[in-house]
């Protein structure tokens, strides 16, 4: 199996913008996510210059950019401006407040007034259905469930993920998205629950090309692996 064999559309989740154009101009990813621990990660240090300039130079993928406030009057005034981005603009928004407030709420409007939306820090199968009744038939909406956060407390996300799959597509407009990805086993796992985009970082999409790979020749790269680390090192036992 390669990429072209996928069914999950596989987006790069950074917000490293010469990463990002690279990834678009080379072809190796459907789309792009960002939220407010990523840009802080890459150094950005205007979100409208880097928003302009990611819409710019990626114009006709899947970009997600979060809000940044806490409170859903000014979520509301934020989502107004990234929606005006661009056409292929997704408005992040996270399914509950610091203070735990749900933004169903904004989230139907929002969605009434057709605006795309990636609901975010999905975690419960109750909020997946909250949020598949609130939006508006036919108006594009990301389910985005971190399943390798729920995987990091010790639990299997499979049976979540099977089962959200199956409540967003209950909905025309409403993809499910696997969030948090760990390793490149999870997006073979994502493409066969059904999953309609996962979001990897840039390590796991430079491991894509493995996929199908013969694991019989992998003993003798790994060895080669640690015969050129033992030159690079200068050690020696004898």
């Amino acid at each position: 199996m390669v990429k072209a064999d996928l069914n999950v559309e596989v987006f790069a989740d950074g917000a490293d913008i010469e990463e990002m154009k690279a990834a678009y101009k080379n072809n190796e990813v459907d789309g792009f996510t960002t939220n407010p621990s990523l840009m802080a990660k890459a150094g950005v240090t205007d979100y409208k210059t880097f928003a302009e300039e990611a819409v710019r130079e990626i114009p006709d993928a899947s970009i997600s950019f979060e809000v940044f406030a806490d409170d859903l009057e000014t979520m509301a005034k934020e989502a107004e401006i990234l929606k005006q981005y661009g056409k292929n603009v997704f408005v992040k928004i996270p399914i509950v407040t610091t203070n735990g407030e749900s933004t169903i709420p904004l989230i139907k409007k929002l969605s009434a007034d057709n605006v795309q939306l990636n609901v975010t820090a999905v975690y419960t199968l109750d909020q997946v259905k909250a949020i598949t009744e609130a939006v508006t038939e036919g108006v594009p909406t990301y389910i985005s469930v971190f399943a390798g956060r729920i995987a990091d407390t010790g639990v299997d996300p499979l049976p979540l993920m099977k089962e959200s799959v199956e409540i967003a597509h209950s909905k025309d407009g409403v993809k499910l998205l696997w969030a948090s990805c760990r390793e490149l086993l999870n997006v073979i796992q994502a493409d066969e629950i059904g999953a309609d985009i996962i979001t990897c970082p840039s390590g796991v999409i430079s491991k894509i090309p493995n996929i199908g790979r013969d694991v019989n020749e992998l003993s003798v790269d790994t060895v080669k692996g640690f015969a050129k680390d033992i030159q690079k090192s200068g050690l020696s036992i004898l």
